[in-house]
């Protein structure tokens, strides 16, 4: 019988990279979080013109296929069906004199509608 070397498992890459604002503006989303909310989650649900667009919302507990993000203000969370539309996009938080939010630069968008709603793969 000879022996197996098994070598043990990488660390996988998030989907998503994100900025320190936006990690920023996670910590103040969870400060005033309801008390069952145990982290914020990005989804891509089939909306707007183009056919899917970006949704942040509070968690109140993972589902199984999500990913877990630990960041320095709480966990954010990437849903386990729009992880595919997400690899290696990054995930900065945006403010100027007229509006503020989140912004992707998403490698896999092969298009957006004209408002920046939504966006195709």
């Amino acid at each position: 019988m000879t022996d197996v070397l098994v070598k043990p498992a990488r660390a996988r890459p998030a989907a998503l990279t994100l900025s320190a604002t936006a990690e920023q503006r996670i910590a103040d989303l969870m400060a005033r979080a309801p008390a069952d909310a145990i982290g914020v989650k990005l989804s891509t649900p089939k909306r707007g013109c183009s056919g899917l667009a970006y949704s942040v919302d509070y968690v109140t507990q993972a589902a199984p296929f999500d990913e877990k993000i630990e960041t320095a203000g709480g966990l954010f969370f990437v849903d386990g069906a729009s992880v595919l539309y997400l690899i290696g996009s990054r995930m900065d938080w945006v403010e100027d004199d007229f509006t503020a939010g989140f912004v992707f630069e998403n490698p896999n968008a092969k298009g957006a509608c004209g408002c920046g709603e939504s966006f195709t793969v």
